[in-house]
């Protein structure tokens, strides 16, 4: 094996831009891509969806095969997404009837689906003439990869390679009945055990027993985990010798206000003023807003973790209890009532409060560059892209003080705005340490003030950009983590 450059493969459910739920999907973009820049051959495996983005690219069909869930045998192929595109080698499993969907989650045969594409991706890495250094797994969609390269009669020759699983976010961990147990590939069944945890099958929990390394995506996130991982708090204390956080980072190419052309202008930290005053502009007309007050906005999921279905009454709190002058703007979908809470609220603060239901890439980028503060009442946040974008904008993230948050925000202590010159000044955000809707209000509450100190807000605000998240720290880390193994 060769140390100096190890080859990689890569296995994940999601990749941006071909099919994106949340941050695995920019993690995956991304990581491949640095890795190949530091001397690291990476290549990635993914589900193939039957989506727009796959529509009118070029592919190559590069292996055919079938494989068996139980007594029902599906075909399938592995297309090769021209390197052209993403700056890697990505593979698409295609499995017939399955995964040749526009849905990349929420099928009642999600079980099924994912189940066959970790044995057709681990078939396909089988049957190549160069095996990979390391086979590198994301969440639980994988999380049963790093069992069947150990102990499924069929992968024999892979039991060697080591396997790596990186937890984007443990609350999601894949189980399923024993009634699905004909789903795996033959193995030897004295290690059964491997699979399980609480008496279910659980991916997650096979993969953190069964992988050479576990990361996290963010030091603070495999902390937390030790005490609040969704019942995998005591695995993880017991394979403590085996795990490290990593924190990730952000494509700076694709992320960068000077070259992105979803803006409306582009802007560095020579014409930031300007560059966010004529996006804010754009995002007021646009969501009927007041372009002379703050602007806050929150871009995410509507689920618990987030911290979003506290979002309507934290607005509220702002406007009928503390009178501020501030407009927010929110971009999300998903939970019902979350998004109905939301609506609700329109009427009564039109004019300084908006919606979009959804998810919008062109719009999410000139929030990021518009907006003065984002807002990330987070719940659990495992490593949090958001608020790296958001620096990278300019924009001043308000955050709770959690999981990978930690790691990157710190806060700006109004005592100090008031008694210091800039450069004195520490914090890059603000933070708070308790999720309640008044806490969040409070929060905003303290992120108006900060604005409207102009000198320092604006002096704070472009030292913004020339903080450092880029990939190629965190692709580094990652690599010199395979070494450990070659």
């Amino acid at each position: 094996m060769q140390t100096l450059s190890p080859f990689v493969i890569h296995i994940t459910a999601e990749c941006f831009p071909i099919a994106k739920v949340g941050g695995l999907a920019d993690v995956a973009g991304a990581l491949p891509k640095y890795q190949s820049l530091e001397r690291c051959s990476s290549k990635l495996i993914m589900p193939y969806y039957d989506n727009s983005y796959i529509k009118d690219k070029k592919v190559e069909v590069v292996f055919e095969h079938s494989l068996h869930l139980g007594s029902t045998t599906y075909t399938y192929q592995v297309l090769l997404l021209d390197p052209c595109y993403l700056g890697f080698e990505v593979y698409l499993v295609k499995i017939k009837d399955l995964t040749d969907r526009k849905e990349i989650y929420g099928c009642a045969d999600d079980v099924a689906r994912f189940t066959a594409f970790q044995v057709a991706a681990t078939q396909f890495i089988n049957s190549s003439e160069k095996l990979p250094d390391i086979i590198h797994c994301h969440d639980h969609h994988t999380g049963l990869v790093p069992f069947f390269t150990k102990y499924a009669f069929e992968f024999e020759k892979l039991k060697d390679i080591p396997t790596i699983i990186t937890i984007h976010n443990a609350q999601y961990q894949g189980y399923f009945g024993y009634d699905k147990l004909y789903y795996l590939p033959d193995f030897d069944h004295k290690h059964i055990g491997l699979l399980d945890w609480y008496g279910s099958i659980n991916p997650l929990a096979c993969a953190i027993k069964c992988a050479w390394k576990v990361t996290t995506v963010s030091p603070s996130y495999m902390n937390e985990l030790q005490y609040k991982a969704n019942h995998l708090e005591a695995l993880l204390m017991s394979e403590s010798q085996k795990c490290t956080g990593i924190l990730n980072g952000i494509d700076t190419q694709l992320w960068n206000p000077a070259t992105d052309k979803m803006l409306v202008t582009n802007y560095d930290q020579k014409n930031i003023s300007n560059g966010k005053q004529v996006n804010k502009q754009w995002l007021c007309e646009e969501f009927d807003l007041n372009p002379d007050l703050p602007l806050v906005s929150f871009i995410g999921r509507f689920v618990y973790e987030k911290g979003s279905d506290l979002l309507a009454e934290s607005i509220s709190y702002l406007y009928d209890k503390m009178g501020l002058e501030v407009n927010i703007l929110v971009l999300g979908s998903g939970d019902v009532q979350t998004t109905q809470s939301l609506e609700d609220i329109k009427t009564a603060y039109k004019g300084k409060y908006s919606l979009y239901v959804g998810y919008n890439e062109k719009l999410a980028h000139r929030i990021y560059a518009g907006s003065d503060f984002l807002l990330m009442p987070s719940r659990v946040e495992p490593c949090g892209l958001n608020q790296m974008y958001s620096l990278r904008y300019g924009t001043f993230p308000i955050v709770h003080h959690v999981g990978g948050l930690k790691d990157t925000i710190f806060n700006i202590d109004m005592q100090q705005v008031k008694q210091s010159g800039v450069d004195k000044i520490n914090g890059n955000g603000i933070v708070f340490h308790e999720v309640t809707s008044w806490n969040i209000a409070q929060a905003v509450s303290k992120a108006i003030h900060f604005y409207h100190h102009t000198y320092w807000f604006t002096a704070k605000r472009e030292q913004l950009l020339a903080i450092d998240h880029s990939w190629p720290r965190s692709a580094k880390d990652y690599i010199d983590c395979y070494k450990e193994y070659l």
